[in-house]
């Protein structure tokens, strides 16, 4: 067991774990901080509750919600994908409340390095996305000694009523993922294009599925493109539960069919869906340091910055118990 000095909260303020009940209280405080952040909310309820519903995440030990008195101040939530040193957590807290977001860090850094110390790893390599101008203090994380390692772009762009789908060109296709086998070609089609970038955790087919969520899946918006002589050779998932807008959630072309355009097209054909859906927005997220050029792509068809996430990460020696 890691042992840890916590900073102590301050009086009326407490800390429990989350339940699955919890879903509306925790997706309106982010939504309070979604607008102090990027003016607007955002955060969507079944995203939360997915959230909570993480496989890799134990509510009981994994999740932490801080009150002052009876209203919800902060949230945190862990969860471990990689088996090994990698842990990746999720920290929200409103402004004024610095030492009971330190309290958090504390428990949630804490038990990272358990989670890391019994996956057989040396240390605890801890991840979280945090808005580029957040509620939290940042000169207080740096000197917990997290660092950013990656910046994400939010891209959107204004969709219009006649947009049109683009021209498929010779010996290329389109298909959606009605079918089982294309549901499994497209995991594994984005698990293979992703493979060497930056964050990515391979998954298997059975925790893609839980991780897209899987039983509200509209599989229509997950296209697969194939071209004569190579197969099938990209694939792109998109969602249309967000009120704000339709959202393409990844974008993937193996390294054999670069340089062809079908990433564009991808994108092309997901603006003409969702504007013959009646959407007037779209939107996804890319990482500026991407080496494929997909944020050049994304500004080349008119997508522009909405708002940007920084990647902070926390290097961490783990203890261990000696052995009896």
């Amino acid at each position: 067991m890691t042992t840890t000095h916590t900073t102590p909260l301050p009086p009326g303020q407490t800390v429990r774990p989350a339940t699955l009940d919890d879903a509306e209280a925790v997706c309106a405080l982010l939504n309070e901080i979604d607008v102090l952040e990027i003016g607007r909310a955002e955060t969507e309820l079944g995203e939360v509750q997915a959230d909570l519903k993480h496989p890799e995440a134990d509510l009981e030990q994994d999740s932490w919600l801080l009150f002052d008195g009876d209203r919800l101040v902060a949230y945190g939530l862990q969860w471990d994908e990689s088996g090994g040193e990698r842990i990746d957590m999720d920290h929200y807290t409103l402004p004024g409340q610095p030492l009971g977001a330190l309290h958090l860090f504390d428990l949630m850094e804490a038990r990272a390095a358990e989670r890391a110390a019994a996956n057989g790893a040396d240390r605890a390599v801890v991840h979280m996305h945090l808005n580029i101008a957040p509620t939290m203090d940042l000169d207080a994380l740096r000197g917990r000694g997290w660092r950013t390692v990656r910046r994400y772009n939010v891209m959107a762009r204004p969709l219009s009523p006649t947009e049109p789908l683009p021209v498929l060109p010779p010996g290329v296709t389109l298909r959606s993922c009605a079918a089982e086998a294309d549901r499994r070609q497209a995991h594994a089609l984005l698990q293979t294009a992703f493979a060497d970038h930056f964050d990515f955790q391979p998954r298997t087919y059975a925790q893609w599925l839980d991780d897209i969520d899987a039983a509200h899946v509209d599989w229509s918006l997950i296209w697969i493109a194939h071209v004569d002589g190579l197969g099938d050779v990209a694939a792109l998932r998109s969602r249309n539960d967000r009120s704000a807008m339709a959202w393409i959630a990844s974008i993937g072309v193996l390294s054999e069919a670069r340089g062809r355009g079908l990433g564009s097209l991808l994108l092309r054909h997901a603006f003409g869906h969702y504007a013959a859906l009646g959407r007037d927005r779209v939107g996804l997220g890319v990482d500026t340091d991407n080496s494929s050029g997909a944020l050049a792509l994304y500004e080349r068809h008119g997508m522009k910055r909405d708002f940007a996430v920084d990647t902070w990460e926390l290097i961490r020696p783990v203890e261990r118990t000696p052995a009896e």
